[in-house]
């Protein structure tokens, strides 16, 4: 080959690649994920609930799909993040302490550091929820995350409120962001969480004062003392029921802190309407992936309980909407029943910006649920809570759900107590079936079914590829 032939083929091959890029530009969407912190999954106006007000996520819903069954793995902060961020079971990648961070390695296989790999300006803001040092920060173009808590208000009181602040970072982010780079932005809300160490718990903007004041929330069916007594008193004894002392015990703080807990989700609701109007703005509504979920569930007083750890649907179950402005319009406002979990948002990120997840991730790309195809799904999932803590203040748990049945038992308790639940017969979980002669059969298939999860899981290594248990 001459060299002027050489450079032909050169220049070729770069006209190419410019091609190429631009292609991959066009394909590529610029994906925003909200994530909040303790919020149930009814608690949306576009799941059903008919008192709060959350119009510009019901908007995301309505133009996108809806997942009505959506579940996370383990019912805490620091364990579902970290499931969130690299798509594996706590077992997996073994944060279950505040302390802990991922390491290195870990992150590099994360979507994320993917995504930034790929070309992505990525950006994170709010809670992390990993707390071991040193924080992230440095992988990630706009870093704007906390350690910790955070706190909704500057000491003493006077200035803005977190999440408004947040979505200001939010908006910032966005302006710096160039046309010709696609990019990823994590906006991490602390709310609806409360301040744990305010008397107040709920602290919402006071601007917010107003909303819900002329309405009456219903209480929960199993906040009766008799579902607080089939509990064992183990959990009598935890911190879910200290808290619901403060909280809930009697109805007007009932009344008080539901409603807060009701303008805390508002006002994320409030700052989802902000960042799409600078997307509009910017011109990049039409090639912007949204995704809204939460770290975990609460419990309102069901079962006399506050917080979450627990695997009653209440503590487990959270809201998941994907709003892509490509889908087709027969697309648009659909709800899938298959049942999805947190550790299918990472390879699903990953496969909307055309990447392959790495074969370590446990969960499931929903891209095949978003484009209306009928698809194997799973029927059944493994619940763990290994979080260690002095005293026992909340009970160690593991389980399984499956799309009819519940079992969980509690690792703690002595002499043994599990929980088992008909979901189709009695989905508030009223009636314990565990200790009822005509189900043992039911009982031991679950606990055959637990036993070969949690076996599984234990013997995996991430340098196998992930395959469910048969």
């Amino acid at each position: 080959m001459t060299g002027s032939q050489s450079r032909a083929v050169s220049r070729r091959g770069l006209l190419a690649t410019a091609a190429g890029a631009i292609l991959q530009r066009e394909e590529r969407p610029n994906i925003i994920f909200l994530l909040t912190d303790d919020q149930r999954w009814d608690t949306l106006g576009a799941m059903g609930n008919r008192i709060i007000q959350t119009p510009n996520i019901d908007l995301l819903a309505a133009g996108g799909v809806r997942f009505t069954n959506q579940f996370v793995t383990t019912s805490i902060c620091m364990s579902s993040r970290a499931s969130i961020f690299t798509g594996q079971y706590e077992r997996t990648h073994g944060m279950t302490e505040f302390s802990r961070q991922l390491s290195a390695g870990q992150f590099s296989r994360t979507y994320p550091a993917l995504l930034r790999k790929a070309g992505y300006r990525t950006g994170f803001i709010g809670k992390y929820g990993l707390d071991g040092a040193p924080l992230p920060a440095h992988e990630f173009d706009y870093w704007r995350g906390f350690a910790g808590q955070g706190r909704y208000l500057p000491p003493g009181g006077k200035g803005p409120h977190l999440t408004r602040v947040m979505g200001d970072q939010a908006l910032e982010f966005l302006q710096g962001c160039a046309p010709a780079q696609p990019f990823f932005l994590q906006v991490s809300f602390k709310a609806p969480h409360v301040q744990d160490e305010d008397p107040r718990q709920f602290i919402y903007d006071p601007a917010s004062e107003s909303m819900y004041k002329d309405v009456t929330i219903p209480e929960p069916e199993t906040a009766d003392p008799r579902y607080i007594a089939m509990l064992p008193i183990e959990v009598q004894r935890s911190e879910n029921r200290r808290r619901w002392a403060v909280r809930f015990s009697t109805p007007e703080l009932y009344q008080r802190s539901v409603k807060a807990y009701y303008r805390l989700i508002s006002e994320v609701d409030r700052e989802a309407g902000r960042i799409r109007e600078q997307l509009a703005r910017q011109g990049q509504s039409e090639r912007t992936v949204i995704i809204f979920s939460s770290d975990n569930g609460f419990y309102l007083g069901e079962h006399g309980l506050a917080g979450k750890w627990i695997p009653h649907e209440e503590s487990i179950r959270v809201p998941l909407i994907v709003y892509d402005p490509r889908a087709a319009g027969r697309l648009r406002g659909a709800a899938r029943s298959e049942m999805t979990l947190n550790i299918d948002i990472a390879p699903t990120i990953l496969s909307l910006a055309g990447l392959r997840a790495p074969e370590s991730m446990q969960g499931r790309d929903l891209t095949p649920l978003l484009e209306g195809r009928q698809t194997p799904w799973r029927s059944e999932f493994f619940y763990e809570h290994a979080f260690t803590n002095p005293g026992g203040w909340v009970p160690r748990t593991e389980g399984i759900r499956d799309q009819r049945w519940k079992y969980f038992r509690y690792l703690d308790a002595e002499p043994l107590f599990e929980e088992m639940y008909d979901l189709a017969a009695d989905p508030l979980e009223k009636r314990n079936l565990a200790r009822e002669p005509r189900f043992a059969g039911e009982l031991e298939r679950l606990r055959r079914r637990w036993q070969t999860w949690r076996d599984h899981l234990e013997r995996y290594s991430v340098s196998q590829r992930w395959v469910e248990p048969a």
